[in-house]
């Protein structure tokens, strides 16, 4: 019969367990053990491993959430084994070697060793911690190992979870000056092994690597032409190839029953090309991990709203529908004031108002709340009778709006005058709408195409190039980061880390390596918030969550726009600095920033610029979140402890940090906590975040329309630049006391 001491993976796991958690703790695991020992003696360690996790996930519940880890160490055991059986040395004792076998074997990009000597590499193999693979979750180890280490060609892990934080690292600092270029290695790896923050999805997956960009998400501006929308169709599948999610706005292409070349009626207005988009977005996907992820934006005074409003619906015309695509619709001050009291609206043919009028209506936006020159263009177009248009109720296009996003979670909202006035980079263009995930806010404008000539059996294209966005995103992990208190220490190098993308990435799209470099937006975000509420023991209906909110992302936003100065003092101002609002110092008066610190900080950036025309955004982080172990973005979570149905087996959520202090805060969660309090939280927040906020709106599937729509209200009146999905559920939830009221 086999015995335990003739399983040394096995033993090792049992003897980590116990040397952690005490014998007592974790008796349930050696019962099990054993249990398995006498039924499948043939089982290999790497079976047993698989079958102690699903005993050990079994074990989870609200009192006992510890089993995580242990399944997490049983994981990690399982690795090392791996590794070792295929290196032939102990893990994390071969860095350097490993490092020059996977780019030998086209792994790895050859730049690691081409930017860095073998001394280097050895040095920075010192710098790993083994033991910080502690810190990961049972999920949180699986996630980032099945979707984010090196792999080979038959899909196996080449790559241990502390070596792709050093790969990432070597791979942001490679340009850095040499003589400090090493200590800001450490640093980096510091920060994300630490899981104080985390890189976006798409640096985490291909830093280092052979293939992929950077980025995480792209925005283009559709010019009203037949060259123009296949143009930026081909360049939405090259992004999207790469890992890309895109937002496309589509205000400029006329609507349904629209002029061409002077024949009436004869355009078929956005949706053949919205469709177009649906199929790219099914047909060239990321990496063949995912299907390609595009959000197409459309204003609220455009023709063609309403069939856009029913993009997505599950019942009617389905030569109507795009199922595969997300919606988000641009809506202006004046509509908000038009729904609340109950008031026309009128819808208009963008290029027919270019034709007739001699502007383009979507290029304007109020300077001040209540007055501004989007309000007096479009009272011209509603006072002059050669321009044609559909007059509606405004608030039954809300109607169609919360129709639509209780039965599939969009339209997103874009509150496009208050993003506009919050512009920091106003003095050189305008932003019509936002990226896939609403958090993204940075001025855009159409490539067009100019000529196509034949010169030396060459066909050449020209284009005059527009501001084509891209989002450069990372996360400060608030429930590890703000309890440690190092965020002084982070965010430099986290707006370093950010700023390097920028000159790294290999954007297939040329305008919009063009935008990325004449910009050099970063967004730096957060994650963690519901987390961090619960350490500090905060109820998140309080005054005290919403001044804590207000409070917490001033100080970020000091240290990030302090870190972006002190980076072009270093490295030279973006190029667009002069005249922005950072330079003339507008960005400080709009938000009232007038302590002392404050007008300290205002008068260095105005000596020595900013790195970064744009700064902050809070995206989703939904899979780096679990990665880090704490809570997604700024939302609530679920439930404090439930299980998540995957293909084979039961896989227990539970909060993080969860105990009899933390409980009480968790408890009110997603569906149940009263959504005003979030939205006021928001509005805390948003004041110190240039450009946007990923922000959900949880409600159940029975609330009333006028509660709905008053959330809207509250969100437009507080001065939020954009709503995320709203997300309803028909699951048996507690009673919601707040959707009622």
């Amino acid at each position: 019969m086999t015995t335990m001491t003739e399983r040394p993976v096995i033993q090792a796991i049992l003897d980590d367990a116990i040397a952690r958690y005490g014998q007592e703790k974790v008796q349930d695991l050696l019962d099990a053990s054993e249990r398995w020992l006498t039924r499948y003696p043939e089982r290999s360690d790497s079976e047993w491993a698989d079958a102690m996790v699903l005993d050990v996930l079994s074990f989870i519940d609200e009192t006992a959430p510890h089993w995580t880890f242990v399944a997490s160490r049983i994981y990690a055991i399982k690795i090392y084994a791996d590794q070792k059986r295929k290196r032939g040395v102990d893990v994390y004792t071969d860095f350097a070697q490993n490092v020059q076998k996977l780019v030998d074997a086209g792994l790895y990009s050859p730049v690691l060793v081409e930017k860095y000597t073998a001394e280097e590499l050895e040095k920075a193999g010192t710098f790993i911690e083994k033991e910080r693979d502690e810190l990961f979750t049972y999920i949180g180890l699986k996630t980032f190992v099945d979707r984010y280490v090196a792999v080979d060609y038959s899909k196996e892990p080449v790559e241990l979870p502390q070596e792709r934080w050093l790969v990432i690292a070597l791979t942001l600092m490679q340009d850095e000056a040499k003589e400090r270029r090493m200590e800001y290695v450490r640093e980096a790896y510091w920060a994300m092994s630490s899981l104080y923050m985390t890189v976006a999805t798409p640096t985490l997956a291909n830093a280092g690597k052979t293939h992929g960009q950077l980025s995480s998400c792209f925005i283009d501006t559709v010019d009203d032409s037949l060259q123009g929308i296949y143009d930026s169709n081909t360049d939405v599948a090259n992004l999207s190839k790469f890992g890309g999610g895109i937002g496309v706005y589509m205000g400029k292409v006329r609507a349904r029953g629209s002029a061409i070349r002077g024949f009436k009626g004869a355009s078929s207005g956005v949706l053949p090309w919205i469709k177009q988009l649906n199929n790219t977005a099914v047909s060239v996907d990321q990496l063949g991990q995912r299907q390609g992820a595009i959000a197409v934006y459309l204003d609220v005074w455009h023709r063609d709203i309403s069939t856009f409003l029913d993009l997505k619906l599950n019942n009617g015309d389905e030569r109507l529908r795009a199922h595969d695509i997300f919606t988000g619709v641009c809506i202006p001050d004046v509509f908000m004031e038009a729904v609340e009291a109950r008031g026309e609206w009128h819808l208009f043919d963008p290029h027919e108002v270019r034709e007739v009028m001699g502007f383009s209506l979507e290029d304007f936006y109020d300077e001040k709340r209540g007055e501004g020159s989007f309000r007096e263009k479009y009272a011209a177009c509603v006072a002059n009778e050669e321009l044609s248009r559909e007059t509606v109720q405004a608030i039954d296009i809300m109607k169609r709006v919360m129709r639509s996003q209780l039965e599939t979670g969009t339209p997103f909202m874009f509150y496009r005058d208050e993003v506009n006035r919050a512009n920091p980079n106003k003095h050189e263009g305008i932003i019509y709408s936002s990226n896939l995930c609403t958090e993204i806010a940075q001025n855009m404008s159409p490539t067009t195409f100019e000529t196509m000539e034949l010169e030396d059996d060459v066909i050449v294209t020209r284009k005059k190039p527009g501001d084509f966005v891209v989002c450069n995103l990372s996360s400060i992990n608030l429930g590890k980061a703000v309890p440690a208190d190092i965020l002084e220490r982070l965010i430099p190098i986290q707006v370093r880390m950010l700023d390097n993308v920028i000159d790294l990435n290999k954007i297939p799209v040329l305008q919009a390596r063009r935008t990325n470099e004449r910009y050099r937006g970063i967004g730096l975000g957060t994650f963690g918030w519901h987390h961090l509420l619960a350490l500090k023991g905060v109820q998140w209906e309080s005054d005290e969550a919403v001044e804590y909110a207000d409070e917490l992302y001033e100080k970020i936003a000091y240290l990030t726009i302090d870190a972006s100065s002190k980076l072009a003092e270093e490295k030279g101002a973006y190029p667009l600095f002069e005249g922005s609002d950072w330079e003339t110092g507008e960005y400080f008066e709009r938000r009232q920033y007038e302590s002392d610190e404050w007008n300290e900080l205002r008068t260095k950036v105005k000596e020595r610029g900013m790195r970064n025309g744009y700064l902050m955004a809070v995206a989703p982080n939904s899979s780096t979140s679990v990665i880090a172990g704490s809570t997604a973005s700024i939302d609530p979570i679920f439930q404090p402890f439930f299980h998540e149905e995957k293909k084979n087996y039961r896989l227990p959520v539970i909060a993080p940090d969860l105990d009899h202090n933390t409980y009480d805060v968790y408890r009110r969660s997603a569906y149940i906590v009263d959504q005003r309090w979030s939205v006021k939280q928001n509005a805390a927040r948003q004041r110190h975040i240039d450009q946007a906020i990923s922000f959900n709106i949880y409600v159940p599937n029975t609330i009333r329309a006028s509660v709905l729509l008053g959330l809207h209200l509250q969100a437009w009146d507080s001065g939020m630049k954009s709503t995320y999905y709203t997300r309803s559920t028909a699951s048996n939830i507690e009673e919601c006391e707040w959707c009622h009221s």
